[in-house]
């Protein structure tokens, strides 16, 4: 009869009336001290005002419930999918969202909720991920922002692939300790032919020589990458660089010369299929028979293979040098060792071109550092 009453007088009641009514039959649901009938009875009567026409009326009752777990869930959901300036309290704020319905939220709603349910003031790595799979710039952006939000390691790769051409949510992924070594390395891929790709740089230097300066620095940041990842994250950045096509011979030998060795070890276990153990013990200790039959099983001809052994070699004699001189101590002893035998049409000689670079880029960085020291 109490609901009946109500139903009655709401349909002539003015708009300031029934708002306020709205917000008491909020506050009375929630009150402890009535009988499971006037809860229920509140709960029908709130049910009949999210049909009302006036938005003053349900953004009433989505004030006084958006902030319990108790409140009704039919009302709650109903109040999440009305128009924006309702459903940002709800979504925002109501802790009777679970995560389920926040990612059926951002699954089908528009981008205002899945920019809402990014703000929210915690949200859990699997809301984090459905935004990230179907989010666009701004909601990912607010994502990223939310230091109350989880997201995992899987989340932010996922980001750098659907976003990573964007500079500010670029930015954003690389102030990320967390950030997997696979994910920084798609990002810089991405910096590099943004950098490519300017008028200024083509004008300025033309195509072809910008694209080979581009794929130079492309490739010492991914040999920095490198060393600079965890052992525990080497094999996943491995396998990125396969799948991509990088892990060249010019490549390998890069990063053997710069004395990425953890590197090395899981970029040979990944193309030979040894496992590390073996692998590290060949390397660090293993004859020159050895050394080549691992590298050759990766698939390197036999000519190459004699390098990379040679390098191998080197680095060991070289790894107690002092730091700083361990890469020109192997690169210019590689060059002495094999230049003699005028190579230079064969895949040996493309490499040993690759290791003179090297050493001209280390030469020329030693003397910027000597003119810095100076100055």
């Amino acid at each position: 009869m109490i609901v009946e009453a109500f139903l009655r007088w709401a349909e002539k009641a003015k708009t300031a009336d029934r708002a306020r009514a709205a917000a008491a039959l909020g506050r009375a649901f929630l009150m402890a001290r009535i009988t499971p009938r006037e809860r229920a009875a509140a709960a029908m009567a709130m049910t009949y005002l999210l049909d009302d026409p006036s938005p003053r009326v349900r953004l009433a009752l989505a004030e006084v419930l958006a902030d319990t777990p108790k409140a009704p869930r039919a009302v709650v959901m109903s109040l999440a999918e009305d128009q924006p300036d309702i459903a940002s309290a709800i979504i925002l704020r109501s802790p009777a969202l679970t995560d389920a319905d926040l990612v059926d939220l951002v699954g089908r709603g528009s981008t205002m909720t899945r920019a809402l349910v990014a703000s929210r003031a915690s949200l859990s790595r699997a809301v984090s991920a459905a935004i990230a799979e179907v989010g666009e710039w701004a909601e990912v952006l607010t994502l990223l922002e939310n230091s109350g939000a989880e997201i995992s390691r899987t989340t932010l790769k996922r980001l750098a692939e659907r976003h990573g051409a964007d500079g500010d949510i670029r930015s954003l992924l690389l102030q990320r300790d967390e950030l997997p070594a696979d994910a920084r390395h798609l990002l810089m891929l991405r910096v590099s032919e943004a950098l490519a790709g300017l008028d200024l740089v083509r004008v300025a230097v033309g195509n072809e020589r910008a694209r080979r300066i581009t794929a130079e620095a492309r490739d010492a940041g991914t040999v920095s990458l490198a060393g600079s990842t965890a052992v525990a994250e080497l094999p996943a950045l491995v396998e990125h660089l396969r799948i991509d096509g990088r892990l060249t011979p010019a490549f390998l030998m890069h990063a053997l010369c710069s004395g990425k060795v953890d590197f090395i070890a899981a970029a040979l276990v990944n193309l030979s299929g040894l496992d590390d153990r073996r692998v590290r013990s060949i390397l660090s200790t293993g004859r020159m028979h050895a050394l080549r039959a691992l590298y050759e099983a990766t698939g390197l001809p036999r000519d190459v293979s004699a390098v990379f052994v040679e390098a191998t070699l080197l680095w060991r004699r070289a790894a107690t040098l002092p730091i700083g001189t361990l890469l020109q101590s192997v690169s210019t002893q590689l060059l002495d060792r094999f230049r003699s035998e005028r190579l230079d049409a064969t895949a040996e000689g493309e490499l040993l071109d690759m290791v003179e670079k090297l050493n001209i880029a280390e030469q020329r960085q030693m003397a910027r550092d000597c003119a810095t020291l100076a100055a």
